[in-house]
């Protein structure tokens, strides 16, 4: 081997041996992480089903109760679309349903909700998820901002009757916000389509395992 020759070859090995153990170790790291990752989106999921369905009304744990239903309008693709319902149970008997809404027309885009729903049609509670409106205006749809978003609770699609759900400014129940109407109007009919989906499939989502 000529002395040219040589440098390129040691430097070639020593690429591959880096890159080898890169790689290990990225397998490693994946490996380690996976299962508390795993864990924390478990909790974020149980922390968002608390604020719509009371503790007081289940002794289970929804999401290992949870079932998936075929839902055109959840966004999947290839015709699989589907909505994954959480029940919350007490002595065996239904009390509450929870799943989650994409309510399209925000401002910053698509707003993602959560819903709980009574086995009679009634909301138990919402909360929005994650969204991209505006600081300061549209971002009062979050609960911690106003207390907007807690005024559906008790309300269901016959109450209001379904032409009344929106905001009053398209001639419906609900207030927007001064200075901001395109917020409300998407959430306002995303929980609209959100109780529109429990009245099609109630009987399948009552059904026990």
């Amino acid at each position: 081997m000529s002395t040219a020759m040589k440098p390129t070859w040691v430097h070639a090995t020593i690429l591959g041996a880096f890159c080898a153990g890169f790689g290990v170790l990225l397998a490693l790291t994946d490996d380690v992480t996976k299962e508390p990752i795993k864990e924390r989106a478990l909790e974020d999921k149980m922390t968002s089903l608390g604020q719509v369905i009371p503790k007081s009304i289940h002794d289970n744990n929804p999401v290992t109760d949870a079932i998936a239903i075929p839902n055109p309008n959840a966004g999947g693709h290839g015709g699989t679309a589907e909505t994954v319902v959480y029940r919350a149970m007490k002595g065996g008997q239904i009390t509450g349903l929870a799943y989650e809404v994409n309510a399209s027309g925000g401002y910053g885009g698509p707003i993602k909700l959560m819903l709980g729903v009574a086995p009679d049609g009634k909301l138990l509670g919402v909360r929005v998820i994650s969204h991209k409106e505006t600081p300061g205006l549209g971002d009062k749809i979050d609960a911690v901002k106003t207390d907007w978003i807690t005024r559906f609770t008790g309300l269901s699609l016959g109450n209001p009757p379904v032409e009344k759900w929106k905001v009053k400014k398209d001639g419906g129940q609900f207030d927007q916000f001064s200075g901001a109407t395109i917020t409300p109007r998407a959430v306002v009919g995303g929980i609209r389509t959100g109780l529109e989906f429990f009245a099609a499939n109630a009987p399948r989502m009552m059904e026990k395992k």
